[in-house]
């Protein structure tokens, strides 16, 4: 399934980081994909960093790109967010230790394209494109039905504050 949105402004897609945030748990996985400079980075930041701020927790969540993965924590909750941009080999991934997190982490995951046929299914996929009035357009992208009640809120949300 897929949903479109329009984000006019960096508010709206912070608020679209902060929902998912509200919403994601241990086992998900979000897929980030985008242009260099659509702000993949930007909303992984946003998600980390809402949902430690409901923990009482501010920490720098600097982008990925050259250690591959970083860590954090929101309570019980590991998160790991990775920037697969740079990666040299499939061989990597496990190395890493992402397929493991996925069981029991959030995982994030830019770039999730260069995991080429290892891609696992079931995550949402948020494909974050630029336009030309500085707004972007968000497309959402899942199979697993338990991320069809995630999104119809989201759109519900937004269309509230509209």
């Amino acid at each position: 399934m897929d949903k479109t949105l329009k984000l006019e402004t960096l508010d709206r897609t912070y608020q679209v980081a902060d929902l998912l945030a509200e919403r994601l748990s241990a086992g998900d996985t979000v897929y980030l994909k985008g242009p260099v400079g659509a702000g993949k980075t930007e909303v992984a930041r946003r998600i980390i960093q809402s949902m430690q701020a409901a923990e009482d927790v501010a920490e720098d969540v600097p982008s990925p790109t050259f250690t591959l993965v970083q860590t954090y924590q929101a309570g019980d909750l590991e998160i790991w967010h990775a920037d697969l941009y740079r990666l040299s080999t499939l061989d990597e991934l496990h190395e890493l230790g992402l397929f493991e997190a996925m069981d029991n982490a959030l995982v994030l995951i830019e770039w999730p394209e260069r995991m080429g046929a290892l891609l696992p299914e079931g995550g949402l996929t948020l494909d974050i494109g630029l336009n030309h009035d500085d707004g972007r357009t968000l497309r959402l992208e899942w199979s697993d039905a338990k991320w069809d009640s995630i999104v119809k809120e989201i759109e519900q949300a937004l269309a509230a504050d509209d």
